[in-house]
Order: C-alpha cells, then structure tokens, then sequence
C-alpha cells in the first residue's frame, strides 16, 4: 500500500475547493485531511501521475499542487491524523433509480422495550 501527500493553493477556493475534496475522496482505498488543503490517499495501484492526471482538470492556471508518494513516517503538530475509508454504496441499485440506499441497523432489545406499545381498543 502506497501513501501519498497531496497539498494544493486555490487562488480562488470557493470555486474548486469543494470538487477537489470530492475528487480526492472518491481517489484511493483510504484518506486524510490533517489539514485544510493538505490531505493523505492511500491505495496500491495509484500513482502520482493518476492523482495529478484527476486533479489537474479542476485547478486554474494560478493554483498549486504538490502530489509526493511519502513514508508512513511524520511529525504533525496541532493536528491529527484520522483514516476514512472509501465511501461504497450498500447494494446497488437501478442508475435511472433516484432512491439513495441507507443501510438498516436491526434495533436492540433494549431499544425495541423503549418503544411505545399500541394497545387494542
């Protein structure tokens, strides 16, 4: 598994920063975001060139962008470092479908006891 750093200057953020997140994101197996513009991907058949061919489209001619496969080792202060995980639909469903799948937590006993019971008139 590879890590890798990737840190970009927007000239003008409000207008990529929230696709640029989402392009990272949807990048990798893993990521981090210990900063603001400053994130960890992780993945095994990534490569610098993939990242920056996939990031390069969304910045403008005055933003920056650092992308550096890096060891596991760092030093980070006033910060911390918090892995996520790809976020992956519960079962697929139709394309043309507009229904966003959420998966169902079976409710505890001691949950279901707390619900109100319906008395028979």
């Amino acid at each position: 598994m590879r890590t890798f750093l990737i840190s970009y200057d927007l000239a003008k953020p409000a207008r990529t920063k929230h696709a640029i997140a989402t392009a990272i994101m949807s990048l990798g197996t893993s990521w981090a975001r210990p900063l603001e513009h400053t994130w960890y991907l992780r993945d095994e058949d990534t490569t610098e060139a993939d990242i920056e061919q996939r990031l390069a489209p969304l910045l403008d001619d005055e933003d920056g962008l650092i992308v550096q496969a890096v060891s596991e080792d760092g030093v980070m202060t006033n910060t911390q470092l918090r892995w996520f995980r790809q976020r992956r639909p519960a079962f697929e469903l139709d394309a043309s479908s507009n229904v966003v799948a959420f998966p169902c937590v079976p409710a505890t006993p001691a949950a279901q006891s707390e619900l109100p019971l319906a008395v028979a008139s």
